[in-house]
């Protein structure tokens, strides 16, 4: 590096020489002493070093020439030579200089090295740009930034023009760029700190209406619902009220419906709650006869009655059927015209051989248990059948609705006259578990007489609809006299 800028300040020296031939040596020596002097073999040897290899000091003399060859060449070419004397005096390069090898050597790091220092000038213009470029974009941001301040935050001055043309290695210039950067940095930070301020403030200074006006609207809807709920009560408190009142009418209908019953028969007015019988003179969908009384949940039942059909040789009907909300025919005792009267539980059908046909008072009992699905018919106080596998592991399911004399095809309705039931039936009874064959000839004969302890046959549970009456009945004697 040394011998590179020892290179470049000997150049410079020596263009005021070559100007100048007065000047060229000290003491006012003329060109032919400069002349002899610069045929000396030393510099011949620094010459040859600076115009190459195969460079020479001037051209040589030919056979048969005189000797004039040794005088000195034209100005031209002492000019080109009194230049280059001075640089072989005045630059030794020590040891090596006499060595051409070691003198190219030295020139190629030369070059390396200035082509070394382009390219660290191409990247530091190359920064200088980037750096331009981010300042560049962080003005953008912050005169965005300035945008949406307040007139009283915003900087009043205006901006100075951080990048004008100049050198790009001229160091005013990145000091001035650093400040600038520095400066923008700053303002930036002092931004995003009264950001957050600034909004505080919008929204601690915004209008209280809309807030008030939420305040108010959740009141008024606090009211609506307290209003609402205090009416729902009063509506179930009269509803309970009105319930309670019908039930209690009912029931003074029914004590009046009992003494008129008993002014107009006299003695003959039956007094015990279950003398009575519900008679449907003609066949058609709207007589018939419901228990006003929820079935619990039954894993096995039996059930007792007096029946009197008056339908001949067309069919037995319906005696009576209990269906449940998705199951019609949760239980069913019917007989369709010719065919045998049928025992259907949940949709499964069981045949008893039972006969009604006679126009005559039977005792009918059935049991069914869930175990097995084990049944068991009895008329007049015999064991007519028994059978297994109805509707095995089923229990009989709850809050049902019991009618007597129509088949149900929905919950409580859609009758068919083709399926009704023509006669009397009393002394319905329903109990939770099986009777014994002792029990059943008991009631038959009128010797045992029991209470269904699920459903017992009383006055006040069965209510009448569609012209089905009503009438007194006693049993063993009634059964007597038919």
């Amino acid at each position: 590096m040394l011998a590179f800028l020892g290179a470049v300040i000997c150049i410079i020296a020596s263009v005021p020489l070559a100007a100048s031939p007065a000047r060229a040596l000290p003491g006012g020596t003329d060109n032919a002493s400069a002349a002899s002097a610069a045929g000396a073999p030393g510099p011949q040897r620094s010459l040859s070093a600076l115009h190459g290899a195969g460079g020479s000091a001037g051209p040589s003399a030919l056979p048969g020439e005189p000797a004039a060859s040794v005088f000195p060449p034209p100005p031209g070419p002492l000019l080109s030579r009194f230049l280059c004397t001075p640089l072989a005096a005045a630059c030794p390069s020590g040891a090596e200089q006499g060595d051409a090898a070691g003198e190219r050597a030295e020139l190629l790091l030369l070059q390396s090295t200035a082509e070394q220092l382009r390219q660290t000038a191409l990247q530091q213009e190359a920064r200088i740009r980037a750096d331009r470029d981010t300042i560049r974009e962080l003005t953008g941001k912050l005169g965005r930034c300035e945008s949406g301040l307040p007139r009283g935050l915003q900087d009043a001055g205006p901006r100075r023009d951080t990048m004008a043309d100049g050198a790009w290695d001229s160091p005013a210039l990145l000091l001035e760029l650093e400040d600038a950067v520095r400066a923008l940095r700053d303002r930036i930070e002092r931004i995003e700190q009264e950001l957050p301020t600034r909004g505080n403030l919008s929204s601690a200074g915004a209008p209280a209406v809309p807030t008030t006006l939420h305040s108010k609207m959740d009141e008024l809807e606090g009211q609506l619902l307290a209003k609402v709920l205090a009416l729902e009560k009063e509506r179930a408190a009269l509803s309970h009220g009105s319930h309670q009142q019908r039930q209690e009418v009912e029931k003074e209908l029914d004590a009046l419906q009992g003494r008129v019953s008993e002014l107009e028969h006299g003695s003959s007015a039956y007094s015990p709650p279950d003398a009575f019988k519900i008679s449907i003179p003609i066949r058609n969908n709207y007589m018939y006869a419901r228990v006003r009384k929820a079935l619990p949940e039954l894993y096995a039942f039996t059930t007792c009655m007096w029946l009197r059909s008056r339908s001949g040789d067309s069919g037995q009907g319906t005696p009576f059927s209990y269906s449940v909300p998705g199951q019609a025919n949760e239980i069913v005792l019917l007989e369709a015209g010719p065919e045998p009267m049928e025992l259907l539980i949940n949709d499964k059908v069981a045949q008893l051989p039972l006969s009604l046909k006679d126009n005559n008072w039977h005792h009918i009992c059935i049991a069914w248990t869930t175990r097995d699905g084990l049944w068991s018919a009895y008329q007049d106080g015999e064991l007519r059948g028994s059978g297994e596998n109805l509707a095995a592991w089923h229990p009989i399911k709850p809050h049902g609705i019991l009618i007597l004399g129509q088949e149900q095809d929905t919950l409580g309705g859609r009758f068919d006259a083709t399926q009704a039931f023509v006669g009397d039936i009393a002394q319905f009874n329903l109990w939770d578990h099986v009777l014994t064959p002792v029990q059943v000839l008991g009631m038959a004969n009128c010797t045992g007489p029991l209470m269904g302890n699920v459903l017992p046959w009383e006055d006040k549970l069965v209510e009448a609809f569609g012209g089905a009456k009503k009438a007194t009945f006693d049993v063993c004697k009634g059964r007597a006299k038919a």
